[in-house]
């Protein structure tokens, strides 16, 4: 369903550095800068970007929205997560680890970006 997630950033260099460190804690490489001034990341067919607001006013995070990343198993989760961290990320809702709930179990880490937009890391626990 879904081509591709954008976020919007006030600073493309401390995202970038935030981003790399993520993504290559999964596998994935550096992100890129586009003609356009956009920062693009494509991983396992999926593509994230993030930019300054085309419109010129700051970014801002989404309140009550989230990002989910399917990672294929949880001590890559706990290494997306301390990636991201030490790159400038801050930790937000438990610590990672296993919830169980409707959907059954999952291994979730949250984080926010440097810009302030919330993250998940997300594994399916085998039943």
């Amino acid at each position: 369903m879904f081509s591709h997630v954008f976020v919007g950033s006030n600073d493309l260099a401390k995202s970038k550095t935030f981003y790399d460190a993520c993504f290559g804690a999964i596998g994935g490489k550096p992100g890129v800068l586009d003609g356009k001034g956009r920062l693009v990341y494509s991983h396992n067919g999926g593509m994230f970007m993030a930019c300054k607001p085309i419109d010129g006013a700051p970014a801002t995070p989404a309140n009550g929205g989230t990002i989910g990343f399917a990672i294929p198993e949880p001590a890559q989760i706990d290494a997306w997560h301390a990636a991201g961290v030490a790159a400038g990320g801050a930790t937000c809702e438990d610590p990672p680890g296993v919830r169980t709930g409707p959907l059954g179990a999952l291994y979730l880490a949250y984080l926010r970006d440097p810009d302030g937009n919330k993250l998940c890391g997300l594994y399916v626990m085998p039943k």
